[in-house]
């Protein structure tokens, strides 16, 4: 399948967006995703979000790197099990359904995920208050686990709602929280990744050069967060 320069040069520039927004907030799917199926339209939506996959990966990966060397955050072993397991199971989910149920689905979750971002723009800020006991501890996991199955069969928004979660649950402060996202989104794509290349639905020459572009966008956004905007 060829692209046309045009399409090269708007896929690139959205990789780049795209890799700034997951690192900064969460959500750099909401652009990727689009813009795939929009710029290759004949392409198989477990292709698209396969593809995507390996885009965000690369970035989410090298944005974690750069913050867990400067704010160290506490992860456990738990988060990072749970979070490859279902993300598996969701991407397995997502292959299995068929392109003519899964298009239609990814449009409605862009228009519900992306809405979400539009009037909630404080996610994350908020934090909770209250000793984290263990109750709240099995809440973080079980959280953990949905949305990990959520990125396996979709994704967008994935980062803002992992931030939610450990500032509201663990009374973590934004920095915290987005470092301790970011490692268990990382583990997110790989799991969804692993199980997404097994059956076929990466477009390695498109994804290996976009993942260039979000890796670059990942490293400013990384920045934008560490100097707090």
């Amino acid at each position: 399948m060829e692209l046309e320069l045009g399409a090269w040069a708007v896929l690139v520039g959205g990789a780049l967006v795209a890799g700034w927004i997951d690192a900064v907030i969460g959500g750099g799917g909401l652009v990727m995703i689009p813009l795939l199926m929009a710029a290759v339209p004949g392409l198989a939506p477990a292709t698209a979000l396969g593809t995507n996959k390996l885009v965000s990966i690369s970035g989410t990966t090298s944005a974690a790197w750069t913050l867990v060397r400067r704010i160290r955050p506490r992860v456990r072993p738990a988060y990072v099990g749970l979070a490859l397991v279902c993300s598996a199971a969701g991407a397995l989910s997502a292959a299995l359904i068929d392109a003519t149920v899964l298009r239609p689905l990814i449009i409605v979750l862009l228009l519900v995920a992306g809405t979400f971002v539009a009037v909630r723009p404080q996610f994350g800020t908020e934090v909770g208050s209250g000793v984290v006991g263990r109750w709240r501890r099995w809440l973080v996991l079980l959280l953990v686990g949905v949305i990990a199955f959520y990125d396996g069969i979709f994704g967008p928004g994935t980062g803002m709602f992992l931030i939610m979660a450990f500032t509201a649950v663990l009374s973590q402060d934004f920095l915290r929280s987005a470092a301790l996202a970011k490692v268990v989104n990382a583990t997110t794509n790989l799991g969804a990744l692993l199980v997404f290349i097994l059956g076929g639905h990466v477009w390695w020459q498109l994804g290996l050069v976009l993942a260039v572009a979000n890796i670059a966008g990942a490293q400013l956004g990384a920045r934008t967060v560490l100097g707090g905007g």
